[in-house]
């Protein structure tokens, strides 16, 4: 049994049951990963796939079970070659953060030039995504850590660990009629006017939704993005006034619009960064964790993980 052959199990599975997808993911030839995971098959003396022909077609019931086991064996060989490289080089290697666009652009800056400075050996990665998106790069190794607002407690692989309260704002365009009210906005201000806002996997949408349920109101919602930039773009074009993360709105570079605090309509979200709980992580991953939220030090972050495995 070889490590090789465990990939090849997972990739093909990761791939939807794709052997040629594998193959290309994983810059080898289809016919060399079929005759591998036949080997392997042998020497298990079970199935794990079942085959229509030359397809791979399901997985087996034990094809399952050592499914799991295998990613299990790759992430913990790849956990023994991080603690090797800790102590060989404790400034050089690889951070990749799995995150949503609002993180990337308006809640990371400052932590990413501040880490990239002190550990300037360190490559580092960020991948976007859904938040549902960014917790299984976590979940399949391809991220080290994710953050965002949504999602993560719904992996339960996954240790949540709270960052920070956030909260929103109504931006319209200059001189519009909500700008001028001379009292604090209300949602049904709001609802009053079409809306354009997160998409529903993102940012905290469901905590939108349920303002506007908890006084009875239907939102106007006419069109929603991932991206908070998309968003302040239809807002400058008159389409609607739009809901975002307050700390998304810059006066300097959003000069045609105007932000209205909303934090009185809507439950505060919090973000959180998720990590596997069988991860092995690098000093300089701690001190990234810590340089984004201060309080989450180094011993804060590992009696998280022993608080889970009991």
């Amino acid at each position: 049994m070889k490590l090789q052959q465990l990939r090849y199990l997972v990739e093909v599975a990761k791939q939807g049951l794709n052997v040629s997808e594998a193959a290309e993911a994983l810059h080898t030839s289809q016919p060399g990963i079929s005759k591998q995971i036949r080997l392997l098959e042998d020497e298990l003396g079970v199935l794990v796939f079942v085959r229509n022909g030359k397809r791979v077609v399901d997985v087996t019931a034990p094809g399952k079970e050592i499914l799991k086991i295998s990613e299990r064996i790759l992430r913990e060989a790849k956990n023994l070659k991080r603690v090797a490289e800790e102590f060989v080089n404790e400034q050089e290697g690889s951070l990749v953060i799995a995150t949503t666009h609002t993180q990337a652009r308006y809640a990371l800056p400052d932590t990413i030039h501040d880490f990239l400075s002190r550990f300037p050996g360190v490559k580092l990665s960020i991948k976007q995504g859904s938040p549902t998106q960014i917790c299984e790069f976590v979940m399949d190794g391809s991220a080290d850590i994710a953050i965002a607002t949504e999602g993560i407690d719904q992996f339960p692989e996954l240790t949540a660990l709270e960052c920070y309260q956030w909260n929103r704002s109504v931006i319209v365009p200059e001189g519009h009629p909500l700008s001028k009210l001379g009292r604090a906005i209300t949602i049904a201000d709001v609802a009053a006017w079409p809306i354009i806002t997160y998409d529903f996997a993102f940012a905290g949408r469901s905590k939108i939704n349920r303002a506007f349920e908890a006084a009875g109101l239907e939102p106007n919602v006419v069109l929603t993005a991932i991206d908070t930039d998309v968003i302040k773009t239809y807002v400058g074009l008159g389409l609607g006034i739009g809901i975002i993360a307050s700390m998304a709105f810059d006066p300097a570079r959003d000069a045609n619009l105007q932000a209205i605090d909303a934090a009185h309509l809507f439950e505060p979200s919090t973000t959180r960064i998720g990590i596997r709980r069988d991860a092995y992580l690098r000093g300089y991953t701690y001190a990234f964790i810590e340089r984004f939220a201060p309080h989450l030090t180094r011993k804060v972050v590992e009696a998280s993980f022993k608080v889970a495995e009991d």
